[in-house]
Order: C-alpha cells, then sequence, then structure tokens
C-alpha cells in the first residue's frame, strides 16, 4: 500500500462530511464510515449505525457494537419465541481509529475487556463504574438473548474488527500474537464459538466503499418462460441458478433487493421448517410443485436465450422460501454433497411484474403479501400516510426514508434523512409524551397494534410530523457540538427527553396539546431554547440518580423518571408565567 491510499481515503471522508454531515468531528465520522463498510452487507440505516456507536474514555476498546440475529439488528430485548431453530447470533466489535497503524495496545485494552464482557458468571452491574452505560446496555441485550435462546442451540460468531488508515500487508508480529491471544479467550467463555479477529487497513476500506449495490441482474431459466407482454414474465428457475441471483461475489445474499417493507425473515417457524424440510428430503417431486414461489418487481426486464436481464430488481414476496434456499445451498457447499446439489435440476417458480408507477407498486406489495404471515408492520409503509408524508418532506427539502436507505443511497444529507422508525420515536416523544418508551423500544413502536394507530394518523398535519423530526435532529447536532459539558451517554440516552423538555418550555405547557405545537415553527426551538432544555434534562437527571438506586439507561427508560421532569418543568414554569385571578 501507498500514501495514497491514505489521501484517497481522506479525501472521501472530507467529502462526506461536507456533503451528508458538516457536524460530525473528523474521528466520529471516521467510525461511522468504517462501521458502514464493515457491515455493508447488512444495510443498515444511518440512525441504526449511529445507535451502534459507544465510543468514548469507558468504551474499553469499542467504538461499536452490533448485535444481529439471523441478520437481523437487534437493538432491544427480543422475544424468544419469534426464534424456533437454526439461529445464528452475530455479535461485531468494532473499534476505528483514525491513525496511520495498528496499536498493540487496542488489543491489550480489549483483550481485558473480553474477559469482563464475556463471562456470564459476573453481573455487567458491577462494571458500571468501568464502562459507558451504551456498552453496558448492548452486553446486556446480547447475554439475555445467547441464554434465552440457549435451548434452541444457537450458533454464535463473535467477530473483532479493527479498522484505522494503517497497511495490512506489512502487520507486525507481536499484534498478530495478540490477535491469536484475543480468540484463545474469547474461545475460553462459549463452546462452539466461530471467532473473526480482522484488521482493515484504508485501501480495505476504500476497497468496500466502491463496492455498489448492483439492482440489474441475469437470472438463468429452463427451457421456456410464459409472457403475454413485455410487462410480465412467469419462468421456472434452477434453485442453484436462483441462488446465483440472489447472492453476490462474496456469496452473501443481496438484502438490498428485498423491499425494505417486507424483507423480515421469520425464522424457523412452521413454514420455513417445512420448506427447509422439503429442500433436504423430498428427492422425488419438483420443488415448485409445493412452493408459491417468488414474486419480483422491475422496471425493465429482456430476455436473451435462456437468461432474462432485469432492471431495478425488488424481490417483493418469497423472503422465507429465498433464505431458505440460501441457507440450504450454503450449507451444502461446504459438505462433500456440494457437486451433486449443484447440478441438481429442481426448480422454483417466479414472476416478474414490469411496473414504475409507485401506486400500483404498493397495491401488489400489499396483495401478494396479505397471502402469507408477514407481520402487519412490514406492510406499513405501503399506506397513504406514509406516501403523504414522503411528498410533503421532499418540497421542504427534508427525505422521508419510507423505503429503508432509499435517500442514503442517492446520497442526501444524513441529518435530513428521517426513517419511520425514527419519526415513530420523534412521535412518541413529543405527541404522546413517553420517551422513556420511545428510547427503550426504538424498532418495536411500529410493530405495536396498539400504539403505531397513535402515532401515524391522517389527521394529523403533515406539518406536525415534519416540525418533530426537526426539533430532534436539531437536538442532535445542538449536542454534538456541546461535546465537553455533557457525557456521550448522556447526549445519547437523553436526547428524545430533551424534545420533549423543549417543546414544554416552548409552549410554557407541561400538558400541551398538538394544537399548542401546531401553534409552534422550528425558528422557535432556538439554540437558546434547546441549551437550556439540554441543562434543565441533565440537571434533572443527576438530581434523580442522587435519590434513586439506578443507572443511566434504567433511567432513560424510566416511566417514574419522566414524571418526575414534567413535574419539575411545570413548577418551573409556574414560577416563570405570571398567574392571574
Amino acid at each position: 500500500m501507498t500514501d495514497n491510499d491514505i489521501i484517497v481515503l481522506n479525501s472521501v471522508l472530507e467529502q462526506k462530511k461536507s456533503e451528508m454531515a458538516p457536524e460530525y468531528l473528523d474521528y466520529e465520522l471516521f467510525e461511522l464510515f468504517s462501521f458502514e463498510q464493515i457491515l455493508k452487507n447488512f444495510d443498515l440505516s444511518y440512525d441504526e449505525l449511529e445507535a451502534g456507536r459507544c465510543s468514548n474514555p469507558d468504551d474499553g476498546g469499542i467504538d461499536g457494537l452490533f448485535l444481529f440475529i439471523n441478520e437481523e439488528l437487534v437493538e432491544e430485548k427480543i422475544s424468544p419465541e419469534d426464534y424456533k431453530r437454526n439461529v445464528i447470533l452475530d455479535l461485531f466489535l468494532i473499534q476505528a481509529k483514525t491513525s496511520n497503524g495498528f496499536s498493540e495496545t487496542v488489543f491489550d485494552r480489549f483483550n481485558t475487556t473480553s474477559q469482563d464482557l464475556f463471562d456470564l458468571t459476573k453481573d455487567m452491574n458491577v462494571f458500571r463504574n468501568i464502562y459507558n452505560s451504551l456498552i453496558i446496555d448492548k452486553v446486556i441485550i446480547f447475554r439475555e438473548a445467547y441464554l434465552n435462546l440457549a435451548s434452541r442451540h444457537p450458533k454464535l460468531r463473535i467477530h473483532f474488527i479493527y479498522s484505522s488508515k494503517g497497511n495490512t500487508s506489512n502487520i507486525n508480529p507481536p499484534i498478530k500474537n495478540r490477535c491469536s491471544l484475543l480468540e484463545d479467550i474469547i474461545k475460553q467463555f462459549f463452546n462452539d464459538v466461530g471467532v473473526e479477529i480482522k484488521l482493515i487497513g484504508a485501501r480495505e476500506l476504500l476497497d468496500l466503499s466502491r463496492i455498489e449495490k448492483t439492482y440489474t441482474l441475469p437470472l438463468k431459466f429452463t427451457e421456456n418462460f410464459l409472457s403475454k407482454s413485455s410487462d410480465n414474465y412467469v419462468i421456472l428457475s434452477r434453485l442453484v441458478d436462483y441462488y446465483d441471483f440472489v447472492t453476490d461475489e462474496q456469496n452473501n445474499l443481496r438484502k438490498y433487493i428485498f423491499d425494505a417493507n417486507v424483507r423480515d425473515f421469520q425464522g424457523y417457524v412452521e413454514v420455513n421448517k417445512d420448506i427447509d424440510d422439503t429442500l433436504e428430503n423430498e428427492d422425488t417431486l419438483d420443488f415448485w410443485w409445493l412452493n408459491n414461489g417468488i414474486t419480483i418487481l422491475a422496471s425493465k426486464a429482456s430476455v436473451s436465450g435462456k437468461t432474462i436481464t432485469i432492471d431495478n430488481v425488488q424481490i417483493i414476496n418469497g423472503l422465507q422460501t429465498t433464505t431458505c434456499i440460501f441457507n440450504y445451498i450454503s450449507r451444502k457447499k461446504l459438505t462433500e454433497e456440494a457437486n451433486e446439489v449443484m447440478n441438481q435440476n429442481r426448480s422454483i417458480l417466479i414472476k416478474i411484474i414490469i411496473v414504475e408507477d409507485e401506486n400500483s407498486r404498493d397495491r401488489i406489495i400489499k396483495a401478494t403479501n396479505f397471502q402469507t404471515n408477514i407481520p402487519p408492520a412490514s406492510l406499513k409503509a405501503t399506506e397513504r400516510i406514509h406516501h403523504n408524508l414522503e411528498d410533503f418532506f421532499k418540497k421542504h427539502d427534508w427525505y422521508y426514508d419510507r423505503r429503508k436507505n432509499y435517500y442514503k443511497n442517492l446520497g442526501k444529507p444524513r441529518n435530513r434523512i428521517i426513517s419511520i422508525p425514527f419519526m415513530a420515536q420523534c412521535i412518541m416523544t413529543i405527541l404522546i409524551k413517553e420517551p422513556h418508551l420511545a428510547r427503550a423500544k426504538p424498532s418495536s413502536l411500529v410493530k405495536s397494534d396498539t400504539v403505531y394507530p397513535k402515532l401515524f394518523n391522517e389527521k394529523i398535519n403533515p406539518s406536525f410530523y415534519l416540525f418533530c423530526a426537526q426539533v430532534i435532529r436539531k437536538i442532535e447536532i445542538k449536542l454534538k457540538k456541546d461535546i465537553e459539558d455533557f457525557t456521550y451517554q448522556e447526549k445519547t440516552n437523553l436526547k428524545l427527553h430533551i424534545g420533549m423538555v423543549a417543546i414544554m418550555k416552548a409552549t410554557g405547557k407541561m400538558e400541551y396539546s398538538i394544537e399548542d405545537v401546531e401553534f409552534l415553527t422550528i425558528d422557535n426551538i432556538d439554540e437558546t431554547l434547546i441549551f437550556d432544555s439540554i441543562s434543565t434534562t441533565i440537571q434533572l437527571k443527576r438530581e434523580y440518580m442522587k435519590e434513586h438506586d439506578t443507572s443511566l439507561e434504567r433511567l432513560a427508560k424510566s416511566k417514574d423518571f419522566v414524571e418526575f421532569v414534567k413535574m419539575c418543568c411545570f413548577l418551573e414554569l409556574e414560577e416563570v408565567i405570571p398567574q392571574f385571578d
């Protein structure tokens, strides 16, 4: 590697900073950039990448911590009943340094940390004075998930990734020795754990950043296809050819080609167990005779010989089947049966529909998924309210990410992209006045049949949604600038509470109504008000913790703390606002 790699990488980072996130410090941007490249196959949003950050002086050598179960990000306590068998847990621990090399002390520090975090006999609460609350909170979620799924005999894979601007072609022996030591330490605590320890330098980061998502893909099919016109096709494709279609050059599943609305794999529930059993054991009936097949939406398709090339591929129905096929062939490729499986002629039925109109697209998504056990939340983004919000936000140069990562892929500024889960948190905080629930259950709000209708209602003016999103984003930016007065844990855990306090101060009411808020504009939430709200909230947090034996993350998820904040703000407002008989 030459210094050119570092020069080019710095240029890429500077461009990203100026175009997308100018408020980030250089080390923060490098961390998020590293997370994004390392976890590229998981297709995380900016909010999800940010939520995985836990870097500060008490991070134990961990700048980012991400847990995936069956390749789906886990941000809160899981329900074990959602997982049946063949469960895979991937825990990523990422250290990102802007230095031009790799340090032995990074491994020395994490070797010590791993002995605390991975020893299940040790109570994590003992380490609250050693590690920050973000680390503690995430490790508790990991531990509970691992233990709660123990009866399913999950496969655990732990990845320690160290990224810097260094050169990986000349790693010195002491670094390699420490990598081996770390692997040995981790294996002491878990039986049959897969351990990956990887160093990524400037060249690797650049290579990863250049990997683009390919939405135009060729798919081989068997002898014939059916088509009434150029806007629809029905084909049979061999399982192995379909596997090649849905995997990339590294044999990873192309998760991004599954419509974001309907791409949650449901684990090995009964229907998926049946699919898996059919793949493993059925050798007399062709697979497509026993399966409903796959539905693909595209903008264009062309046939040449026995290959159909499809533009803007989005698989809207068949994720469960696809994932089962992917897992089956991936397993077989590692066994002596590999050649036999790759030469099989078993096929899958595939419908390809050419459509560009968004309304038609969403109608097809709903129609093709109502027949299967897709959670209602997975189809929420097709509802009219989300279309309306996307259109309204765009008119004001904000971007409502109804289709996950659509605007991220277009390179829009990070702080102007509002995902549906983030929007739910904002409304839960400002309208419902329950920031503790928004903090505790960031990914569950949209899935709740009782909470969702309160958050997304066409009777609420779209401007209210935009205002709420702007308030929380403005607070986030202010918190990033004021890095000295408040800890990173306080900022992360309390930003939603600060949003609620800001609205109470702006309206002059503890129990404000939606009508009160509709009189406000984002200009009313100026920097002075935001700083005052930050100071108030964090001071109240410190007072509350003096009187209660609790941790910061428990406090942030506590209804009692929210009621304490509201009452204190009420007393403050009573003193400030003149009272008249």
